[in-house]
């Protein structure tokens, strides 16, 4: 299950952690819910979706999510000196991250993984076309021990900042779930108004080598 610790860092820290990771396209509701973009929905059970067993714990290695263009290592983040996430570096070999203070993918609860949108004079981030995902759309992770976990997309919601919905990303679930988080919406200055928050469930697992 979740750490309590993580949910009660979240509000004082993801505004923070993403303020600077780029932004991407898509329509943004005005109140800060799901925006009306096709495909774009509250959390919800992939419909007809299976029991799939959880993992063992074991840290992600990579993460492939074909529709959105991405196969990238993962490395992995805590938490800075100031008791915000860490976010990964700005650098032309952009990665994606998974906060360490979350479940392993595969695990119960609600595994949490960032990336940027942009990366500064390096340009386009790992997450650039996170927003285009749908309900349905696949997202593979590849974990230390050998084993893969697979999820399907639930939801695609992009909120303000100032509405991160904390309960919604960091709030306990009986079952393997999977965030992603970058930023998008309007861009002023380095900063980006809004959050791109992916949800996702357990949907395939690959046993780890015996």
């Amino acid at each position: 299950m979740t750490r309590p610790a993580g949910r009660a860092l979240a509000t004082a820290t993801l505004a923070v952690l993403l303020a600077g990771c780029g932004g991407g396209a898509g329509n943004t509701g005005s109140d800060g819910t799901a925006s009306d973009r096709p495909g774009t929905t509250a959390p919800q059970s992939p419909t007809g979706a299976k029991s799939t067993r959880p993992l063992e714990r074991s840290v992600p290695v990579g993460l492939r999510i074909p529709a959105a263009g991405v196969d990238t290592p993962v490395m992995r983040l805590g938490l800075a000196a100031d008791g915000t996430v860490q976010v990964p570096p700005v650098t032309d070999d952009d990665r994606a991250g998974w906060y360490r203070h979350s479940p392993t993918p595969g695990q119960v609860g609600p595994s949490v993984l960032l990336g940027h949108v942009t990366v500064g004079t390096h340009g386009d981030g790992v997450f650039r076309h996170l927003a285009r995902l749908h309900r349905g759309d696949r997202i593979e992770t590849r974990l230390e021990n050998g084993a893969a976990a697979e999820f399907t997309v639930t939801a695609v919601r992009t909120v303000r900042k100032a509405e991160f919905p904390t309960d919604d990303v960091y709030g306990d679930v009986k079952r393997p779930e999977l965030r992603l988080i970058t930023c998008g919406g309007p861009r002023v200055g380095e900063e980006y108004r809004d959050n791109v928050i992916v949800f996702a469930a357990l949907s395939a697992t690959r046993p780890a080598p015996s």
